[in-house]
C-alpha cells in the first residue's frame, strides 16, 4: 500500500513514517498536494503549532480538501487531526474544514497533557484501542458530537480523542508513540483502507 505522509513543516515525520513501514506500507514524504494521485492513504503528521502548519497548507488547502472529499482516505495525527477542523485558538490560519468546529485550548491545570490515557469509544473506533499516548495542549471541538469516535479525559476535561468524517480519521494521540496498541491501530487503519479499496 502506498501511503503519503504530507510534509507541512511539522515534526515527527520519520517516527510516524517508520511505524507505517513496519505495518507494511510503502511511504513517501510529499509537499505538493497535486502529487497524491497514486496514494492510497494520506497521513497528516503532527508535532508543532497550528498557525505555521496552516500557513504551509494555505497554497494546497483546496487541492487537499478536494482529494479527501473525493474519497482519498486520510489519517490525521495530533496536529494533523487539529488541521481537519476549521480553525484553532492556538493561532491564525484556516484548517481543512473537513470536521466543522474549532480547536480549543485544554482548560486544565497541567498543560500540555502528556502521557497515557484511556480511550472511551463513542461511535466506534476502527480497531479495539483502549490506551494511547498523548502530547497536546489543544483539542478539537466538533460542532456535531456524532463526529467523535472516541473520547479521553485529562484531569476533569473530556476531549475528542478520535474524530471521523467519511474516510478521514483524526486521532489526538500519537500511535507511533503508543507501543503495541499504537502499532495495532496503524495496522488496523491500513487493513480498513485495503478492505474499502
Amino acid at each position: 500500500m502506498h501511503v503519503t505522509v504530507f510534509d507541512y513543516g511539522a515534526g515527527n515525520l520519520h517516527s510516524l513514517a517508520s511505524a507505517l513501514v513496519q505495518a507494511g506500507a510503502r511511504v513517501t514524504l510529499e509537499t505538493d498536494a497535486r502529487r497524491l494521485a497514486h496514494s492510497e492513504l494520506l497521513v497528516l503528521p503532527g508535532v508543532g503549532a497550528f498557525a505555521p502548519a496552516a500557513a504551509q497548507l494555505a497554497t494546497v488547502r483546496e487541492d487537499l480538501r478536494s482529494a479527501l472529499r473525493d474519497g482519498l482516505p486520510c489519517l490525521g495525527v495530533c496536529l494533523g487531526m487539529q488541521l481537519l477542523f476549521d480553525a484553532s485558538d492556538e493561532g491564525a490560519g484556516a484548517g481543512l474544514g473537513l470536521i466543522p468546529g474549532r480547536v480549543r485550548v485544554l482548560a486544565t491545570r497541567r498543560r500540555p497533557h502528556m502521557g497515557w490515557n484511556r480511550l472511551e469509544p463513542a461511535h466506534g473506533v476502527p480497531i479495539d484501542l483502549e490506551w494511547a499516548y498523548f502530547a497536546h495542549g489543544y483539542a478539537g471541538v466538533p460542532e456535531d458530537p456524532a463526529a467523535v469516535g472516541a473520547w479521553s479525559t485529562h484531569e476533569d476535561v473530556r476531549f475528542a480523542a478520535v474524530v471521523r468524517s467519511a474516510r478521514t480519521i483524526g486521532v489526538q494521540f500519537h500511535p507511533e508513540k503508543s507501543g503495541a496498541p499504537g502499532r495495532a491501530f496503524v495496522r488496523g487503519m491500513l487493513a480498513e483502507v485495503r478492505a474499502c479499496a
